[in-house]
């Protein structure tokens, strides 16, 4: 476990830009580094840690008084401390979204060997795709309430940068260099993982041989924890935090809101072996679709998870009969949790029930944007060590869920070479990362 979460030493070596093969074919593209900042750690190998262990981030809020709430429950970062990254000065100016994903970029840059601040070939090659699904909501709600009640001559110059959703992509390069491609992705809970895919898309078509991708969520906001209650989105179980996020539960009534970051750095194969970087696994697919249905509900059937995954798949090369492991978008939702075991039954037939299946939210609560990078990210690790992160709170499943293994409660020891993470978002933006062990 140590190689694949600590910091990897190697030099950055010779730089040689990516190309396309002579035989047309796209370049390979690992993933060098990973950087995570979760309820569960202020780090992937916590994180990880917390999750094999079948431990529960979520608590009574606290970063805002939530008594006014039906919902007072949240997955909060605690003891998050951005002096790594940023001084007192640039925290000020920087809204919590952007410090969660500066943190998680310099963990995935140092895990991947990179310098402190790239220069020169390195950095024009590099780029940064971290997208959010709120942004600087936090900053946005207490500039509103200070114009509303002191008028606009108040407010902070800053209110603007801190507030909108691409900073977190402009913040990391003008804190760590890279001059590549950069900007956000925003779609909603499928953020993460579009913004993966669409590196994984930049590296293969040679416009960059590094991306830094990912996505990242703050949500110490009464407005926006009340804009999902008032929805009627949230579970209310407020008195059992540990026990309120249940993906695929029939007692689920919502699901828990979370924050935290996640980020990778994604890298052709050419190049992370020519400066020495280690591969810690292979993105091999991405598929990306829309529902084309309803605002907040998936489609019937999760038809538009179903099309994400098999294009995904199709790009890969593989076919279902390849998976061993699905990690789940599986919010806690009534309506949202059934269709994504629709579509699982729908793709695999009659091996779904040798699938293994996951859902990190269980334990993490919904980190919105940032869900689909961290997920990626706990989806690497269960390949490398063979081990599936549990779905605890699952004591009573859905009727959906009859003949599928969701991983109830306790992680499970299983050999994995292929794996998919789903990320869906409101909108019926979908998202699909197939993954594989890394091997020469």
């Amino acid at each position: 476990m140590k190689n694949d979460v600590t910091a990897h030493n190697a030099s950055a070596g010779p730089m040689r830009k990516a190309t396309i093969a002579a035989d047309g074919r796209s370049p390979r593209v690992v993933v060098t580094g990973m950087g995570a900042v979760t309820s569960l750690g202020l780090d992937v190998q916590s994180t990880w840690d917390g999750m094999i262990a079948g431990r529960s981030g979520v608590g009574t809020i606290t970063q805002f008084d939530p008594s006014r709430l039906t919902t007072r429950i949240a997955a909060e970062v605690k003891d998050f401390d951005p002096s790594s990254v940023l001084d007192r000065k640039d925290q000020r100016r920087n809204d919590r979204y952007v410090q969660l994903a500066l943190v998680a970029a310099r963990q995935a840059m140092d895990q991947a060997g990179l310098p402190a601040h790239l220069d020169g070939p390195l950095a024009e090659r590099t780029g940064v795709i971290v997208g959010t699904g709120i942004g600087g909501i936090i900053t946005l709600a207490e500039q509103i309430q200070l114009c509303g009640e002191r008028g606009p001559g108040r407010m902070s110059p800053f209110v603007i940068p801190m507030s909108i959703s691409n900073l977190a992509a402009g913040v990391i390069a003008i804190h760590f260099g890279p001059q590549g491609p950069n900007f956000a992705v925003v779609s909603a809970c499928a953020t993460g993982g579009h913004a993966i895919g669409e590196a994984w898309e930049t590296i293969r078509r040679g416009d960059a041989d590094i991306m830094l991708a990912g996505g990242t969520e703050a949500v110490g906001s009464e407005s926006l924890v009340g804009g999902f209650a008032a929805m009627r989105a949230l579970s209310t179980r407020n008195d059992e935090p540990e026990r309120a996020s249940r993906p695929f539960d029939a007692g689920r009534d919502g699901f828990v809101i979370g924050e935290g970051a996640g980020v990778l750095a994604l890298e052709s194969l050419e190049h992370a072996l020519a400066r020495g970087a280690q591969p810690l696994a292979e993105v091999v697919g991405y598929g990306a679709t829309a529902d084309a249905s309803h605002i907040t509900l998936p489609a019937p059937g999760g038809a538009g998870a179903v099309r994400a995954i098999r294009r995904a798949l199709e790009k890969a090369g593989l076919s279902v009969d390849d998976v061993e492991m699905v990690n789940a978008h599986a919010t806690s939702t009534p309506e949202g949790d059934p269709r994504e075991l629709e579509a699982i039954k729908t793709l695999f037939g009659e091996r779904a029930g040798e699938v293994s299946v996951t859902a990190n939210k269980s334990m993490i609560g919904h980190t919105l944007g940032a869900a689909g990078a961290i997920e990626a990210i706990a989806t690497i690790l269960s390949i490398r060590t063979g081990l599936v992160p549990p779905t605890i709170n699952l004591e009573n499943p859905d009727v959906a869920a009859a003949g599928l293994d969701l991983t109830p409660n306790v992680a499970r020891r299983r050999e994995i070479d292929v794996a998919v993470s789903n990320s869906f978002g409101f909108g019926g933006q979908n998202s699909a990362l197939v993954i594989r062990r890394w091997a020469e």
